[in-house]
């Protein structure tokens, strides 16, 4: 059958594939929508397995919350350019539904379970993703947090999802004084909630580093004890939320301003998109051209 521009169309706004590649699939499958969906989605999976050895180290997190369970979750991409398309935004909708429904445990499991609107795996469905974006794609990682009717959850994204924090107060219902702890937490980005949470063998290699710079200054070794205990408070103040001067107001503890609204911190997580991963060096102008090729 005669393949029209306005067959061509709807296929491109069904897959986002590209106009060439939407008109051979209508050719090759006869005009057949639905047929030239499954070809492109087979032709972009091959595709996809190509970029599997690209470098996808930028991205965006993401919060969701329904009722008493909320997810934050990382989604990484190659370029930032991908974080703006209305598909990667509806790609981090659609993953934060399906770990709210089932919450998996590891991504791993996450990965091979069938999501409910599309009867696929997820990991299918990311890889049919790649294939619409033409980027390599991967959901790194997440956190489910699960409340009370007398606790809260404190979301706040900075910089359009470039750091992720997600906390749970106990206590209390107060969303803004868990968003507080939320953008406190973004911006210092402590490890621990107390110094109780601190392994002893971290306070402990701690403990002998703080000794030994005390010694190499010269210290009196009679007086090393009190200042290697007076500098290891330092140290949690680094890495302990509850420790901290609170942003908001320097004059008190994140500890003081919590307890004085009646509530504790229960548990948060923090995701900053490609800590800890390889990233690509690109020139800035070659990228944009490489964006504008595409």
């Amino acid at each position: 059958m005669a393949i029209t521009a306005k067959m061509v169309k709807e296929l491109r706004e069904k897959t986002g594939a590209g106009m060439m590649d939407c008109k051979k699939a209508l050719q090759e499958t006869d005009g057949n929508m639905d047929a030239a969906i499954d070809y492109l989605r087979e032709k972009g999976l091959s595709k996809a397995a190509k970029k599997a050895d690209r470098i996808a180290a930028e991205g965006s997190t993401y919060i969701k919350t329904e009722g008493n369970t909320a997810v934050l979750l990382e989604v990484n991409c190659e370029t930032d350019f991908v974080t703006k398309n209305d598909q990667f935004k509806q790609l981090l909708v659609q993953l934060a539904d399906h770990l709210l429904q089932k919450k998996p445990e590891t991504v791993e499991e996450a990965l091979q379970q069938t999501m409910a609107e599309t009867g696929d795996t997820v990991e299918n469905y990311i890889k049919a993703a790649v294939a619409k974006i033409g980027e390599k794609l991967s959901l790194r990682r997440f956190t489910i947090l699960t409340k009370t009717d007398n606790d809260t959850f404190g979301e706040y994204l900075h910089m359009g999802g470039r750091i992720g924090v997600l906390t749970l107060l106990e206590g209390t219902t107060d969303k803004e004084v868990a968003k507080d702890v939320a953008m406190h937490i973004a911006a210092v980005n402590p490890r621990y909630i107390s110094r109780d949470q601190v392994a002893e063998e971290e306070v402990n290699h701690e403990r002998e580093v703080l000794k030994a710079q005390a010694l190499n200054e010269g210290k009196p070794e009679h007086i090393v004890e009190k200042m290697v205990e007076g500098r290891l408070g330092k140290f949690f103040e680094e890495i302990c939320l509850l420790e901290q001067n609170f942003v908001k107001d320097p004059d008190q503890k994140v500890k003081k301003y919590v307890s004085d609204k009646g509530a504790s911190v229960k548990s948060f997580a923090r995701y900053e998109v490609g800590e800890g991963m390889e990233k690509r060096e690109e020139n800035f102008a070659d990228e944009v051209m490489s964006q504008i090729k595409k």
